[in-house]
């Protein structure tokens, strides 16, 4: 007779955690090729290949830099006193973050290097969700400079800001709830996208409906790829199987959807008919604004923030048109504003802690300098980025090469062949 010895809960429960995070960080990663099916509908048929290139780009570069040392300086010692002591203690994610100890021997810790990976494809994601505002006139080797100097300077720090529990100053000094990167994620990239933008100008003929998605079901698709990935996104970062990762899958259903109508609604108000890509638009908007608060609202208050954010991003979206600057797919009126809504709105509705629960206006300033600090550091640091690149190797392609299609006279390929004869 054998006797099989109980596992330790403890041990169990661990390994459970580890799991699922694994679990959870391949689902983000899918969200990026998400949003190159989203982003990639809605441009030009000329530029899609171009379009759906910058999010796979983001996953090649990002994937590396994030291994060679971005872990380490969003998670490792903090980059002043590396250079003040050892510079590449905790710096270089070869030498000491992934398991790899001074003898040379692997000594892989399961629950640590499934952090690493998950927190990985968070990078990723933020990096391909800029490209949105520069659709169908951005140099794809000139995206991949931008995109390696961004994340270094920009990314890698805004992470050790907000997600560093232990020493970040958003969480640790100011006690900013950002569950999953409303600011770090959303409000990062947003900023980072309206700089650019303004860097690169206008696309040739820039007016409203300047052009109309080519291919409505992908974009589709791609809504629908990025919403199942968002449970991984927002579920995943409680980084446990509790109750507190079932409330931000919950509230993940429910945000979204109530977004999805909010939209609509104001769409059938203001131009008379609902569209598919407003609902795809509605609902993403929604996965947005519930990123930072999925774990400290109720699904009740998830559906209200859900409505309020899918009838303002409607509206906001229209901005570009009367303040000038050229958002192509609308990275601004969706990931700022919809990032600011729900990070906001934690201050006031936040179980326990917002305004409502405690008469308190203290979180909500709190909230309020999370925010908008991670978005004027992105957007300064951005606008800088850009210019220089544009200024020297160029960012945005001629006139001529818009016009041409962005496929061909960077890739030297084209999204679908319609001619079966070549």
């Amino acid at each position: 007779m054998h006797v099989i010895a109980a596992a330790e809960p403890a041990a169990t429960q661990a390994n459970v955690n580890a799991l699922w995070l694994l679990v959870a960080a391949a689902l983000v990663l899918l969200m990026t090729p998400g949003v190159a099916f989203f982003y990639g509908g809605m441009v030009k048929a000329k530029s899609v290949v171009s379009m759906m290139m910058m999010s796979f780009g983001a996953i090649a570069l990002v994937a590396v830099l994030w291994v060679l040392y971005g872990y380490g300086m969003s998670f490792g010692t903090p980059l002043i006193q590396n250079w003040l002591g050892n510079p590449f203690d905790g710096l270089i994610g070869l030498g000491k973050l992934l398991g790899i100890g001074k003898d040379g021997a692997m000594s892989p810790d399961l629950g640590a290097l499934a952090f690493v990976g998950f927190q990985a494809t968070f990078a990723i994601i933020t990096v391909a969700l800029i490209s949105g505002a520069i659709a169908d006139r951005a140099k794809f080797g000139a995206w991949m400079v931008f995109a390696g100097i961004w994340v270094t300077v920009v990314y890698f720090p805004v992470a050790y800001w907000v997600f560093n529990l232990g020493d970040g100053w958003a969480p640790h000094l100011l006690g900013v709830n950002d569950f999953a990167g409303g600011t770090a994620v959303h409000i990062n990239a947003g900023a980072a996208g309206l700089a650019l933008a303004l860097v690169l100008g206008k696309r040739v003929g820039f007016q409203k409906g300047i052009t109309k998605p080519h291919n409505v079901p992908l974009t589709l698709l791609g809504a629908a790829l990025l919403w199942f990935g968002w449970f991984g996104f927002n579920a995943g970062s409680e980084a446990a199987v509790d109750g507190v990762a079932a409330i931000a899958w919950i509230n993940t259903l429910a945000a979204p959807a109530a977004a999805t109508i909010g939209w609509l609604i104001v769409e059938k108000i203001k131009d008379g008919k609902p569209t598919s890509i407003g609902a795809a638009s509605g609902a993403v908007s929604g996965l947005v604004a519930i990123t930072p608060a999925c774990n400290i609202l109720t699904p009740g208050w998830a559906i209200v923030l859900g409505l309020i954010t899918g009838a303002v991003c409607a509206l906001a979206i229209e901005l570009k048109w009367k303040l000038g600057f050229d958002d192509s797919l609308d990275v601004v009126g969706i990931h700022l504003v919809g990032g600011v809504i729900g990070t906001l709105y934690i201050g006031i509705f936040g179980a326990g802690i917002g305004l409502i629960d405690t008469g308190s206006f203290k979180q909500l300033g709190v909230q309020a300098i999370g925010a908008f600090g991670v978005m004027i550091y992105s957007f300064v640091l951005a606008y800088a980025i850009g210019w220089v690149i544009q200024k020297t190797m160029g960012f945005r392609i001629k006139n001529e090469d818009e016009i041409a299609g962005v496929d061909t006279v960077v890739h030297g390929e084209e999204g679908y062949l319609l001619d079966e004869r070549v």
